[in-house]
């Protein structure tokens, strides 16, 4: 539990008075909140000794690292993220410290955030979660993740906004902000090219630098120069050699000197391997170095992490710089007085009314329908009396498992308990298993207390399953993925790309008795569909949090006009994926060349003109759209000048909705290669029946450049490029050109 500030800064008070704290009798500036922020941290610094200086550097417990209580400067509390706030552990473990006031609203999975393509719903997340973690007393909230999409294999996907570099971007952005308006500082994860789980300790992954600082830098660097971000966490795997916990290169070179990064980085649990390296490569803060917290032959391990005795002793002897040292604390004090001894942050709140409406509409608006042949839906409940449900993922809980991200909720509303709200005495609902999957359900000791126990056999739950879809008006099958092993999960990768526990079977057998099928994906992730010709209706709902089933019943019945898009590519098989298509993931390698370069996810289908499954920025709503013409505000340009883009788009359907109006931009002359189009804009407009509104983009000079790694600089090109703007990367509706000369 977070200890009191009362008691060390009346202390450090009379300290002061008394000439005692190394600075004659000057008052200690570094309380005084009005004085700017360097003049505090350089006055606390100059009146920290050697070893309080070491120290605040590493962990002091699990989650916890130390202050200076002789100075009144608070010990640093973090918490996992990046869906809710995780419940207390005990202080050298991972199991649970048993409290029952530690519970909180889980958030959507960050993939859909993303899906939202809506900054308000970022804001709105950030917002929430910062007050959830204000509530509880935490000072960092580990997260967001901004990691590519570049596999679908990637068991951590479901914490991370997709596959394209722009969108996350612009989509983490408000999350930062909103976060450490609350003085809770964000830890941007996982720093950087953490792609896979598979060896993801040992792995050193091998990128040309122009597809570095093109694809996978483009959202860190909007997080720490745009949003702002106060910490960020480095990645388990390697990068030229070198852990990204303590790399050269990424650290000191592009976080801190290129983008100019003041806070601190932080390592991930278990991620530093060396004394030297982490003196001297960029890292700030050690946590979790052994993770069991103690060691039987010492009485502190924390004493023995790489940048606590080890560090203090090559100081004592000259071998480590003081200068080097001083750098490193003054970025863990910023951090300290943004946020642990901010005395003007708000209260915050915990499992508040507000917080589980954000989630629900978050939810609710990232939903993706994918396929709606027929109309099927929305449900009708005036003529539809009898709705079968089927399948496992319709009464298991989610938010439970998955790695660091599983939470202790106070409440979570499953799929088929929001269809039942939702339903009330209008229908009847009826529930069939139709699939076991995993029946457990803890993690570091939560219980969701479910029995999901199953004593019929494979056969005779499909048998049941198929029985029920009978002789029902309308089917609703839940499945997907879990967060079991080599599901959607830390620490593992998928095997395929294929369902689990012969889903596929089941849902072919139910789309033969009834038409009216629609078939509920959970995952975080690409799942094949084998069996997507053969049923009208699909929807992906991705882990909802606390109120996925509302949100779920919401979308289904038609209170909420779906309009979410895919933040990535469902590509129809695992070799439509440019890494797999090349053999550029291999699970067992411990150097992993990263062959497709720039052409990740829709870029690679574009390119090799490979039609996906579902595409990039696709999804359906219960209205339609139309595109008028675009319009670019000159045909010719100078290389400083931005160009206005503009579109009329028109609700020509019955009910109100959103449209996700796209713009891609493609060079049509380069001198080097590049792909087709990338996505350079968007924007989330409502519409009632009828409605047309103008949307705008503005494209700036910087939004069509390159990057030159014989230069090391962004390299803006003359000639002619095209706008294309549409519904998804592959439903252009509208193009223009303009000239840079």
């Amino acid at each position: 539990m977070k200890k009191t500030l009362l008691v060390p800064l009346a202390g450090a008070v009379l300290l002061a008075s008394c000439g005692q704290a190394g600075n004659g009798n000057a008052g200690p500036v570094y309380l005084d909140v009005d004085r700017p922020l360097e003049e505090r941290v350089e006055d606390a610094l100059s009146r920290m000794t050697l070893e309080e200086k070491v120290r605040v550097l590493h962990a002091q417990s699990k989650f916890s690292s130390a202050g200076v209580p002789r100075l009144g400067i608070p010990e640093l509390w973090c918490t996992d993220g990046p869906h809710g706030i995780r419940p207390e552990v005990l202080w050298d473990e991972w199991d649970q410290a048993g409290w029952t006031n530690d519970s909180c609203v889980a958030f959507p999975a960050l993939t859909c955030l993303a899906a939202t393509w809506n900054e308000d719903m970022s804001a709105l997340y950030g917002k929430s979660i910062g007050e959830e973690a204000r509530y509880r007393e935490k000072d960092v909230l580990l997260g967001p993740g901004v990691n590519i999409y570049r596999t679908p294999l990637n068991g951590r996907n479901f914490e991370y906004m997709g596959e394209d570099p722009y969108l996350a971007s612009k989509m983490v952005v408000p999350y930062v902000q909103q976060v450490q308006e609350n003085g809770v500082a964000v830890c941007v994860k996982h720093f950087a090219l953490n792609n896979q789980e598979a060896k993801r300790h040992e792995y050193d992954a091998v990128v040309d630098d122009r597809t570095l600082h093109e694809i996978y830098l483009p959202a860190f660097k909007a997080a720490v120069q745009e949003g702002g971000a106060w910490s960020v966490m480095g990645a388990y795997n390697l990068y030229r050699g070198q852990h990204l916990c303590h790399n050269e290169y990424m650290l000191n070179g592009v976080l801190k000197q290129d983008w100019g990064f003041d806070g601190a980085v932080i390592s991930d649990w278990g991620g530093t391997h060396d004394t030297a390296e982490s003196i001297s490569n960029g890292l700030d803060l050690e946590f979790g170095t052994w993770t069991n917290g103690l060691r039987g032959e010492t009485s502190n391990t924390y004493n023995s992490y790489y940048l606590a005795d080890p560090y203090l002793a090559r100081l004592r002897s000259g071998e480590a710089s003081m200068e080097v040292l001083d750098d490193k604390v003054r970025r863990v004090l910023r951090l300290i007085f943004r946020t642990a001894m901010n005395t003007r942050k708000p209260f915050g709140s915990l499992c508040s009314p507000e917080h589980y409406d954000a989630a629900r509409r978050i939810a609710g608006e990232g939903i993706v329908l994918l396929k709606n042949d027929g109309g099927v839906l929305p449900l009708d409940l005036s003529s539809t009396r009898r709705i079968a449900v089927i399948g496992e993922n319709a009464i298991k809980m989610m938010t439970v498992g998955g790695g660091s991200s599983s939470l202790k909720v106070q409440h979570e509303c499953t799929p088929l308990e929001g269809i039942r709200a939702a339903a009330g005495d209008k229908a009847e609902i009826v529930y069939e298993r139709g699939y076991v999957g995993d029946i457990s359900g803890d993690y570091n000791g939560v219980v969701t207390g479910q029995d999901l126990s199953e004593s019929r056999s494979e056969s005779q739950l499909t048998a049941d399953a198929v029985a029920l879809a009978a002789s029902s008006d309308a089917v609703i099958f839940v499945g997907g993925l879990n967060k079991s092993a080599h599901q959607d999960c830390e620490d593992s990768d998928r095997l395929g790309l294929e369902l689990p526990y012969d889903q596929d079977k089941v849902i072919s057998a139910l789309a033969k008795v009834n038409p009216n099928l629609v078939v509920v994906i959970i995952s975080g992730n690409a799942v094949a569909m084998p069996w997507a010709d053969e049923v009208n209706g699909i929807v992906e709902a991705w882990f909802g949090g606390s109120e996925a089933g509302n949100a779920l019943a919401d979308v289904l019945f038609g209170k909420v006009n779906p309009s979410g898009k895919l933040p990535f590519t469902f590509p129809a098989k695992l070799e439509d994926n440019g890494a797999h298509a090349l053999g550029a993931y291999d699970p067992d390698a411990v150097r992993v060349e990263y062959k497709e370069g720039i052409y990740v996810g829709y870029r690679w289908a574009d390119k090799m003109q490979v039609k996906p499954l579902f595409a990039f920025g696709h999804g359906l709503s219960y209205t339609d759209f139309s595109y008028g013409g675009a319009k670019c505000s000159k045909s010719v340009v100078r290389s400083s000048a931005d160009v206005q883009v503009s579109v009329d788009v028109t609700n020509i359907g019955q009910v109100a909705g959103k449209e996700v109006v796209q713009l891609y931009i493609g060079d049509d002359e380069s001198s080097v290669e590049r792909p087709v189009r990338e996505l350079k804009g968007f924007r989330k407009v409502a519409l009632e029946p009828g409605e047309t509104r103008t949307v705008n983009f503005t494209v700036t000079p910087d939004m069509l450049k390159f990057y030159d790694p014989a230069s090391g600089c962004w390299v803006l090109e003359k000639g002619s490029f095209t706008v294309y703007i549409g519904s998804s990367s592959t439903d252009i509706r509208t193009t223009a050109r303009f000239e840079v000369r």
